[in-house]
């Protein structure tokens, strides 16, 4: 309610003082929205979506998650070309300065909430605004995105593989749904000019996580419940509190490698047969011996683009630390659970 409430007239100041946010639509995501949040909702994620059309899509390396944006003909929205660079491709940086200036200003403006802006975050593409909400704070990152209904780029081809989990139709329909972008600059970019988009499924896996089941009817209110949301939750919280114990070593790790880890875990094991609700506990330790085993290897794919490995084979070390740290804990029961 509070951050609707932050949220609703932000968005439509955004809309009245600059022609080119005209069109933004706020779409929730994250944990809290899939229903996997563990610990209190202090923590919001917000997509402030753009439409744009017929835009040309070229590989910013080698991972096929980040792109460069440039428009076939001059957009529709006269205004975005004040953030095209001399070599017409789109500045994720200068539009992201540009929505963070108008929040900045408008956020004063909010009068029963106290609300502020955080500082940038390198290399972070979310804004962040921090509300007061005594004893504590809630934060909320607005990530903006861009929305264009065109296929899917080749990288995606292999990808999403649900077949057998939720079927060739649902395949398709997601295949054939608008294409995300976020603004988030590749740390690999020859130049860092901060131009380029990364592709985001979160609307989707959002969809995936909330109708999860082989059978149409899983944990629908008439249906038989499945255990897998629980054992989403018990990955993200052990990451979380592994985190909190050895936030140095572990600081590249994000909730997003234990998603994907579960994503996968779902595919491996297709059916509702094979997350009954009373089996928790046997599937969650399935689930995290796929994760360790990941990590063990440096080796975890985007569920939607195959060639791309969340782990950086350079941070090895980092993969075998976290490994150590599960193994310990499982062979102790979990103490880090009742902590």
């Amino acid at each position: 309610t509070l951050v609707k409430k932050v949220v609703t007239p932000l968005v439509q100041a955004i809309r009245s003082k600059d022609s080119v946010f005209s069109s933004i639509e706020p779409h929730s995501a994250g944990s809290y929205y899939e229903r996997v949040k563990i610990s209190k909702p202090n923590e919001f994620d917000i997509m402030f979506v753009m439409p744009v059309q017929r835009i040309h899509l070229e590989e910013s390396d080698d991972t096929g998650a980040y792109y460069y944006v440039s428009f076939k003909r001059n957009p529709k929205e006269k205004g975005l070309l004040k953030f095209v660079e001399e070599d017409e491709k789109l500045s994720a940086f200068k539009m992201l300065e540009e929505l963070r200036k108008i929040i900045k200003q408008e956020v004063k403006n909010i009068k029963d909430e106290e609300v502020t802006v955080a500082r940038k975050k390198t290399g972070s593409p979310a804004i962040t605004l921090q509300i007061k909400n005594p004893p504590s704070e809630i934060s909320v990152d607005i990530i903006l995105t861009l929305k264009v209904q065109q296929s899917w780029p080749l990288s995606t081809q292999d990808g999403l593989r649900i077949k057998e989990w939720l079927g060739t139709k649902a395949r398709r329909r997601f295949t054939f749904s608008s294409l995300y972008l976020v603004a988030k600059q590749n740390k690999r970019e020859k130049v860092l000019r901060g131009n380029t988009w990364r592709i985001s499924f979160s609307h989707i896996e959002k969809d995936v996580i909330n109708n999860h089941g082989n059978s149409k009817t899983c944990c629908e209110s008439n249906g038989p419940k499945c255990c897998r949301k629980g054992c989403l939750k018990l990955l993200k919280y052990l990451l979380e509190q592994l985190k909190m114990k050895y936030s140095k070593e572990l600081e590249k790790f994000c909730s997003y490698h234990v998603k994907t880890a579960f994503l996968h875990s779902c595919v491996i094991w297709p059916n509702d047969s094979d997350w009954h609700l009373a089996d928790l506990d046997h599937c969650f330790q399935r689930c995290l011996g796929f994760f360790v085993d990941c990590l063990q290897k440096s080796q975890l794919p985007h569920f939607f683009i195959p060639q791309y490995n969340l782990f950086s084979l350079e941070d090895k070390a980092r993969h075998h630390f976290l490994s150590r740290q599960i193994s310990r804990e499982w062979n102790n029961g979990f103490p880090v659970f009742h902590e």
